[in-house]
């Protein structure tokens, strides 16, 4: 012990460490090695306390089988909750992407543990004589269950967090569909005009595209819960004592509230990624639905003059710095941007899971990095997008009916009446000559005026969808 410093050693050598960091001498390694990001695996605080339930576990199951003493266990379990109580997140300083398969991450939690630990137990910061954090702290495991594990357990948390933001996005766009049951519109296909619908009808819309996107991601995020704890390096369980896998994941699932289940072959579950793949292609598939659903809402309120001016955004912000007045469609834009972001980490996920080679996939930091950012920038991105944007989104009557009773598409429901050929014909002339559908056949004697008001109804064309909205907002 120096001045301000206390001395550790590893496989390199020694190395000085600041006398109040609970963090040692792997830890000091890895930070230097790995300036990547700029961003420590403090930044994930579901992955810090999920190391520490996993390490807490792992403390109560070789404590239940006699290999650790129960002061020592109790001290580190202390430890542990005291991480997830929110305590020293800050010693966890390694860069979240990484070499190493994520030792230095499980290094890092191993001594923080350790030194906390050894301060309950009335001990000075790097006796690990008394306490060592891979003698004891890391104890019947290896970086290779321990890691994976912590990120699964994370991930399951980020995702039920997200799955409430998505909640709320979508209770936001039903009470649009309530709100706008009876607005008229014109629907379109192609950007052409096509039918009649409600407004109601097409915000139900972005509600049930949310709602089916609930039901894959939940079913998705079951194959998370399946843990390799008590694998070790290559799914062996080489170092671990029989009955510690089940000790250690029922008191995982208990500290957790999790339902967790052990990998039936520990073997095959150190090496595969697949269930994190597959988690990231429906993260894929609600980013591409929801950054479409912005795509819409910036359509419609395209204007306020020059556009289609069919709904109004409220106004969040300035738009211009040069032209006054000017206000855009910022809350879409940047859900926009998080999609952008989401179907890129995909990319990176599914490369990720390909590396991997023989009986252990080395890259899963990357893994962990960019499901985290997919899984938290979406669930901010529905709160914004709710909060800021849906909530206060206004209908043009007046806009969206006059579009309705101008537009040829129309005539489209007068096909079983007239027939395609006539149909085609009016739609032709109408268009060219900017007069009405109604006039036209009308003139042409192809329908009996009350018979043609009756087809021409825009509240019947869209009223079934009617009942489809109102059922989405209740």
């Amino acid at each position: 012990m120096t001045s301000g410093h206390r001395r550790e050693h590893d496989l390199l050598g020694d190395r000085e460490i600041p006398a109040d960091a609970y963090w040692g001498v792997h830890t000091l390694r890895a930070s230097e090695n790995f300036p990547i990001t700029g961003t420590a695996i403090s930044g994930y605080p579901h992955l810090i306390d999920a190391l520490a339930a996993v390490k807490e576990a792992a403390a109560r199951a070789n404590a239940d089988l006699g290999l650790l003493a129960p002061d020592q266990a109790d001290a580190i379990a202390a430890a542990c909750r005291e991480i997830r109580d929110g305590q020293l997140h800050d010693q966890f300083i390694v860069d979240v992407i990484q070499g190493g398969a994520g030792t230095s991450t499980n290094m890092n939690a191993n001594e923080v543990i350790a030194n906390r630990a050894l301060e309950l137990l009335g001990h000075a910061k790097g006796d690990y004589a008394r306490l060592h954090p891979n003698e004891h702290v890391n104890l019947s495991q290896s970086t290779n269950d321990v890691y994976p594990t912590a990120v699964k357990v994370a991930t399951v948390i980020a995702v039920r967090e997200l799955l409430a933001a998505m909640t709320v996005l979508r209770e936001a766009f039903a009470a649009k569909a309530e709100e706008f049951r009876d607005v008229l519109k014109m629907g379109r296909t192609q950007l052409q005009d096509a039918v009649p619908m409600t407004l109601g009808q097409e915000f139900s819309a972005y509600a049930v595209m949310l709602e089916e996107d609930q039901s894959r991601l939940a079913e998705a995020v079951t194959l998370v819960h399946e843990i390799n704890l008590g694998a070790t390096a290559i799914g062996t369980g080489l170092n671990a004592p029989r009955g510690y896998a089940e000790a250690a994941r029922r008191h995982l699932a208990e500290i957790t509230g999790l339902p967790l289940v052990t990998a039936a072959n520990l073997v095959e579950a150190t090496q595969d990624c697949g269930a994190f793949v597959h988690l990231s292609g429906v993260l894929k598939r609600i980013a591409v639905k929801l950054s479409k659903s912005c795509n819409d809402l910036r359509l419609l309120s395209s204007g306020p003059r020059a556009g289609l001016a069919e709904i109004n955004l409220p106004p969040v912000q300035a738009g211009s710095s040069i032209m006054p007045g000017k206000v855009n469609p910022v809350i879409p834009e940047v859900v926009n941007q998080v999609a952008f972001e989401v179907i890129g980490n995909d990319v990176t996920i599914t490369m990720a899971a390909e590396a991997g080679q023989l009986q252990l996939n080395a890259f899963e930091p990357i893994i962990l990095h960019a499901l985290s950012e997919s899984i938290t920038h979406l669930g901010a991105a529905c709160r914004t997008l709710a909060e800021r944007c849906v909530s206060g989104i206004t209908a043009n009557t007046e806009t969206l009916r006059a579009s309705v009773q101008n537009s040829i598409g129309l005539v489209t429901a007068l096909n079983p009446h007239i027939g395609y050929t006539a149909a085609t014909a009016i739609a032709k002339e109408a268009l060219a000559s900017g007069r009405g559908v109604a006039e036209l056949v009308l003139e042409r004697g192809l329908l009996p005026a009350d018979r043609l008001a009756a087809l021409l109804r825009p509240e019947e064309i869209a009223g079934a969808g009617r009942e489809a909205a109102g059922a989405a907002g209740a």
